[in-house]
């Protein structure tokens, strides 16, 4: 890092757990970001002022005049602009240091694959869960941890699969393919503010992860009920009979 650099992050430097060896770690990491909504927005906003070297921002979707209660990436400006591009740029504006690069596509099983495998962590900020099943899918097979994060109404969770490890379940041992429905902001609504908690808390496990430093929330689901703002967090265990990590072997890899 350059001197401009140890001033920019200095106050990650002087942390013990971080210093200049997890900074720079964090200078060389590569983050997926699936999703430019409510969750992506606060996400990304940290991974980019946390100084990391690519963020990969995928959404298919235009910025809307509904989008801006929430989705802090965007402004009323950028109302119709492809929200990868309305996120870049805002990222850029926090930090020209960082590459973005700004994918205005939903994200298929295919093309999940090869930006998975590009990526030191993964973030799910995605709304619907046939992305977040094809996204778990690339997790495994190429062995990247994978921060999961969802919010509606008034509740939220994040959870951590670490799939660089034998031990670590996948989001489908906790949520199997076909159990859910989508839950829509559209239809359900969606408190502001719990977007942020949620998404800031993906960007803090993303950014431990990348740097090599604390206790990650792999094996754990937390939930946090922000009309009462109380967090309760459960064990989630591998599960052997898993239809997309059963035969997941020792490196992390099917």
């Amino acid at each position: 890092m350059n001197d401009q650099e140890l001033l920019r992050y200095s106050r990650h430097i002087l942390l013990n757990e971080i210093g200049v060896e997890g900074q720079q770690r964090l200078r060389e990491a590569s983050m997926l970001v699936i999703g430019a909504g409510g969750l992506g927005s606060p996400a990304a906003f940290y991974l980019a002022s946390a100084g990391v070297a690519r963020i990969t921002l995928v959404d298919g979707d235009t910025v809307d005049l509904t989008n801006l209660q929430r989705q802090i990436l965007h402004t009323t400006d950028r109302i119709g602009t492809p929200k990868s591009q309305s996120g870049k740029t805002a990222l850029a504006a926090i930090n020209s240091d960082v590459e973005v690069v700004a994918l205005t596509a939903r994200a298929d099983a295919p093309a999940l694959m090869d930006l998975v495998a590009a990526a030191t962590v993964v973030l799910d900020c995605s709304d619907n869960f046939a992305t977040r099943h094809a996204l778990n899918r690339a997790c495994v097979v190429h062995g990247r941890p994978l921060v999961s994060g969802a919010a509606i109404r008034f509740d939220g969770q994040v959870a951590v699969f670490d799939l660089r490890s034998a031990d670590s379940p996948c989001y489908a041992c906790l949520f199997p393919p076909g159990d859910g429905e989508d839950e829509l902001c559209a239809v359900m609504g969606v408190f502001a503010p719990l977007t942020g908690i949620i998404g800031t808390t993906q960007a803090a496990e993303a950014l431990k992860l990348a740097a090599g430093i604390g206790e990650s929330l792999d094996g754990r689901l937390l939930m946090l009920d922000s009309l009462a703002m109380r967090w309760h967090s459960v064990q989630v265990r591998r599960d052997p009979a898993c239809p997309v990590c059963a035969t997941r072997g020792v490196s992390g890899r099917r």
